[in-house]
């Protein structure tokens, strides 16, 4: 999926940029706002390659879980801020 978006052909498939209007549209930076969601993408996937180790902590378990809110926090924030046009 992350490829898909990179690439410019998963637009329809960017929660909220499928749904708004041209007006809305045109206050986004749309090559910022792929590169944003592909990394965020990405980064899913390492974590999820990362998630079977918690099977023998608890302690990890809880790392990656509180690690996991963090990094979308993040990414809603860059996406949010830095994918606008001034």
């Amino acid at each position: 999926m992350a490829v898909v978006i990179a690439k410019g052909k998963g637009d329809g498939l960017i929660a909220g940029y499928n749904t708004a209007s041209k007006e809305e549209k045109d206050k986004v930076n749309i090559r910022r706002l792929r590169l944003v969601t592909s990394v965020f993408l990405l980064t899913c996937c390492v974590w999820c390659l990362l998630m079977p180790l918690a099977a023998y902590s608890k302690t990890l378990e809880y790392i990656l879980l509180c690690s996991l809110a963090c990094i979308t926090i993040v990414f809603l924030i860059i996406a949010n801020t830095w994918c606008k046009k001034k």
